[in-house]
């Protein structure tokens, strides 16, 4: 009986507090297994340590820019060790509340690793070196990603950061060379030539961020070349190697082969699901060939009783839709629900500086559907507050349905680019047309009186 338990969630991911503590309360005996940190990525290598540094080096780059405000100063220096340790703090203290929410609800939080053996039976390794077998008619998967290897020939045998230890320095980088132009890369990126690096970002792809419509991709381009960060595009790395202490590496451009030098390389090409160590086989559980557990909308696995949630499903990796995982299943689980993913509009913010808030359909996405379209972007130029706070850098964009005015999508580039797609995203949601937005009052001056203009450009 003791290690028999009716809900057991392996890897406490954004889902796991939540839907843990949800069934604790309800009366169900609950195991979370964890072998590292409480919180997973998010609070521990994700959201919450990423943009905290975002934000000193934001500061930074104010600093910098007081003159351009009437404010002087003297000269701006980084102490990448205090950053650190803000970081730190902070991470400790989400990490430590989430814990006590835990333990207080009743789950019996068992620190090891786990792995199938069988379907409703894992082994686990326990951090103290000590080994126990548990079972559970309803288990959880939410194990996570990690960041993928490089690949490159030599990288073995090079000193490489990855988007958990890029975090770690306490020393600025002289010149940080980037792999990877998707969000990972153009976020940290921007942030350390912020806090002083020479910095070069090195995409394989035509264009930074690959899902974003080119406008909005080269609108990004335009901000970090503007920051002083060199981008390469259609250039792949052939090779690394360390030589009189900096790093090399050889890149294939469209000019021709060159040779980047560095004194440290962040790897920022992707994530690799944390599924290998269950041996899924052992419960018979389906993954594709990259190790994405494969789940219906319902978050079911092909086995009845084993669910799965977060990154390792291999959806979009962001919090919001493991958390939306969480409620899916609560209402699953506990109330006899039908809750699914079907239909879900998803958000999403790469926090470079200005923000890139984005929500629904992109352009390109819109035309492929076949639909009858109407399109409509302006310059954050055009937005007075943007103006009045000397931040006006991007633009925002709207994809609107031509034949019933259903805003499709929306896209800003700009300051604050966040919150103002979270606010066409609730237009979104309560199906307003566009016009709605074209006729609001909105207060003046504010960023979102901004959405009057642009919806007035798509709206009959």
């Amino acid at each position: 009986m003791q290690n028999q338990y009716d809900v057991v969630m392996i890897g406490s991911g954004q889902a796991a507090k939540p839907l843990t503590v949800a069934l604790a309360q309800a009366g169900r005996r609950v195991a979370l297994v964890e072998r590292e940190h409480v919180g997973g990525t998010c609070i521990n290598e994700g959201c919450t340590p990423s943009k905290t540094m975002i934000a000193s080096a934001r500061v930074a780059y104010l600093a910098r820019r007081a003159a351009d405000y009437g404010v002087q100063h003297g000269p701006v220096t980084v102490d990448m060790a205090q950053v650190r340790q803000r970081k730190r703090a902070i991470v400790e203290s989400f990490r430590s509340s989430g814990e006590r929410q835990i333990e207080q609800a009743g789950v019996s939080l068992l620190r090891g690793e786990a792995s199938f053996a069988g379907p409703k039976t894992l082994v686990l390794q326990m951090n103290d070196g000590s080994s126990q077998q548990i079972s559970a008619e309803t288990i959880v998967i939410n194990v996570g990603a990690r960041p993928a290897p490089t690949g490159v020939p030599g990288s073995e045998h090079v000193p490489t950061l990855n988007s958990t230890t890029v975090m770690e320095l306490d020393v600025v980088p002289e010149q940080l060379l980037v792999l990877g132009g998707g969000y990972i890369g153009v976020e940290f990126g921007q942030a350390f030539r912020r806090f002083g690096s020479q910095v070069t970002i090195v995409q394989r792809g035509a264009q930074l961020l690959a899902r974003e419509d080119d406008d909005i991709a080269e609108a990004l381009a335009a901000v970090l070349r503007d920051d002083g960060i060199e981008i390469l595009t259609d250039t792949a790395a052939v090779a690394v190697r360390q030589h009189n202490g900096q790093i090399e590496l050889s890149v294939r451009t469209p000019d021709g082969e060159r040779t980047l030098r560095g004194s440290h390389l962040l790897v920022a090409t992707g994530r690799t699901p944390n599924s290998d160590s269950l041996n899924l086989a052992a419960a018979g559980i389906v993954a594709d060939d990259k190790g994405f557990i494969q789940v219906n909308e319902r978050l079911e696995t092909n086995v009845p009783g084993v669910y799965a949630v977060g990154d390792v499903t291999g959806g979009p990796a962001f919090t919001h839709v493991s958390y939306d995982d969480f409620r899916i299943l609560q209402t699953n689980l506990l109330h006899g629900g039908h809750a699914s993913t079907a239909g879900r509009v998803i958000p999403y913010t790469v926090f470079t500086d200005p923000q890139l808030g984005r929500v629904g359909m992109s352009e390109r996405e819109a035309r492929a559907s076949g639909r009858n379209i109407r399109v409509a972007s302006m310059p954050m130029s055009w937005v007075a507050r943007a103006l009045e706070m000397d931040e006006s850098r991007g633009l925002m964009k709207a994809v609107v349905d031509a034949d019933n005015q259903h805003i499709l999508g929306y896209a800003c580039l700009g300051i604050e680019g966040g919150e103002l797609a979270t606010m066409v995203q609730m237009a979104m949601l309560g199906k307003l047309p566009a016009s709605t937005l074209r006729d609001a009052i909105f207060s003046h001056p504010t960023l979102g009186e901004a959405l009057n203009t642009l919806f007035g450009m798509v709206s009959e």
